[in-house]
């Protein structure tokens, strides 16, 4: 009898979407992380890294986002058979778009599926969430509710937990720069104020506030004139080498917007065309070129699919 075994992918994702911190996110096409799953006779997990990531490598299984996510799965259902996970990291580590996001969700849908999904998508997306905070200490979900869903997300609240769906404009498209620096979540949270002024967040809601209204009316010049961050922004983006230089090449070629993916190091530019989003795509790149900078450089629109079994 053929071995059952369940392959899912899961999207990388912008977190943020410049003024929405730990609040907004969208996914993005192409590039994600794939989880495989299937029964052993081992009575318990088994794991297999199925990339050349040596810091993962150097991981325990259990210390795994995708393993633990698994186990999630299981502990949630009452079962505990074994089960080989494969995890195919497709993604960088560190890039500021969601890679732990994108393992822990293709583990949960893909261990789900195996057991011929017992758990809804509105179950599974806390047990994501729980994975963040295995991976960086912080159970937030404007990752993992995009690659989860798909699309634009609204988390609108943690207690309790309430995320809304934002429909995606079909024009848009975006492209994604990846620059080979290190710029950990951790450090890149510790850096911001725990405080701020009243008038600093009230710019920062409405903000917020146009960038929603913007979406919903398919107003891209209210979209772009509300995609202004005063909190966040001017402190990681010192953490990003020719930030201020990547900026205004998207913003000279009229760029609907433009800003920091996730914690970075990634930076995204929101466009109205795939030919604009090439366009800066590519003078990001040779700028990156001239400053002797490694770099992944992505054109995609927003997924609307989100996770899914292949």
């Amino acid at each position: 009898m053929a071995i059952k075994k369940i392959t899912a992918f899961a999207p990388a994702t912008v977190a943020n979407f410049v003024c929405g911190y730990d609040i907004l996110g969208f996914a993005i096409e192409g590039i994600g992380d794939e989880v495989s799953v299937s029964f052993n006779q081992k009575f318990e997990n088994t794991f297999a890294l199925l990339s050349n990531h040596s810091e993962l490598q150097q991981l325990p299984p259990e210390k795994n986002v995708a393993f633990e996510m698994v186990k999630q799965v299981q502990e949630a259902i009452g079962r505990t058979d074994g089960i080989h996970i494969e995890l195919n990291k497709k993604m960088p580590l560190n890039s500021g778009l969601g890679s732990s996001s994108a393992s822990a969700v293709a583990a949960l849908v893909a261990a789900n599926a195996l057991y011929d999904n017992p758990l809804s998508t509105d179950q599974l997306l806390p047990l994501a969430m729980e994975g963040e905070r295995l991976a960086c200490g912080t159970a937030h979900a404007d990752n993992v509710a995009p690659s989860l869903l798909g699309g634009i997300v609204l988390v609108k609240g943690y207690q309790p937990l309430e995320v809304v769906s934002i429909p995606v404009p079909k024009h848009w498209y975006c492209c994604v720069v990846h620059a080979h620096v290190d710029v950990p979540t951790r450090l890149a949270r510790k850096i911001l104020k725990t405080t701020i002024p009243l008038k600093e967040a009230v710019v920062q809601f409405g903000n917020i506030a146009g960038l929603i209204a913007g979406i919903y009316s398919g107003n891209d010049q209210l979209v772009s004139n509300s995609m202004q961050d005063v909190l966040i922004e001017p402190h990681r983006s010192l953490l990003i080498p020719y930030f201020q230089e990547m900026k205004k090449l998207a913003l000279g070629e009229n760029a609907i917007g433009f800003g920091i993916s996730g914690s970075g190091p990634s930076v995204f530019a929101l466009c109205k065309t795939e030919q604009q989003a090439t366009q800066i795509a590519d003078a990001i790149e040779q700028l990156l070129i001239s400053a002797q900078i490694g770099r992944d450089v992505f054109v995609s629109r927003i997924s609307t699919q989100g996770a899914h079994i292949l």
